[in-house]
C-alpha cells in the first residue's frame, strides 16, 4: 500500500487526548515522581475529563503502559509502574 504510513491510534490518543492536555514527553521521563506530578497537574487542570482527576490520570498512565509497553525497555516500564504508586501517593490513595 503506497502513501503515508499510518500512525498508531494509541500515539494519537496520548498526544491529543480529549480528556487531558499532557506535557510533552511526560512518559519518557525517568523519575516516577515527576511523571505522577505532571499527570496530576494535567488531570486537575482539565475541564474536559469525564471522571475524577485521579481516575483520569491513572487511566492515561495505564493506557500508555498497556499500549506502548511491549515496545518499551524494561527499565522504562518499571519507571512507569512505579509512577502508579507515586500517583496514588499524590492523590492520597495509599
Amino acid at each position: 500500500m503506497a502513501g503515508k504510513p499510518k500512525e498508531k491510534w494509541s500515539k494519537d490518543v496520548t498526544e491529543n487526548s480529549d480528556a487531558l492536555d499532557l506535557e510533552a514527553h511526560v512518559f519518557e521521563q525517568h523519575d516516577p515522581h515527576k511523571i505522577a506530578v505532571s499527570l496530576k497537574r494535567s488531570a486537575e487542570a482539565s475541564d474536559r475529563r469525564k471522571s475524577s482527576p485521579y481516575r483520569s490520570a491513572m487511566s492515561m498512565l495505564t493506557f500508555y503502559i498497556n499500549r506502548a509497553g511491549h515496545n518499551l525497555p524494561d527499565k522504562q516500564k518499571n519507571v512507569l509502574e512505579r509512577a502508579k504508586d507515586e500517583l496514588r501517593r499524590e492523590f492520597g490513595r495509599t
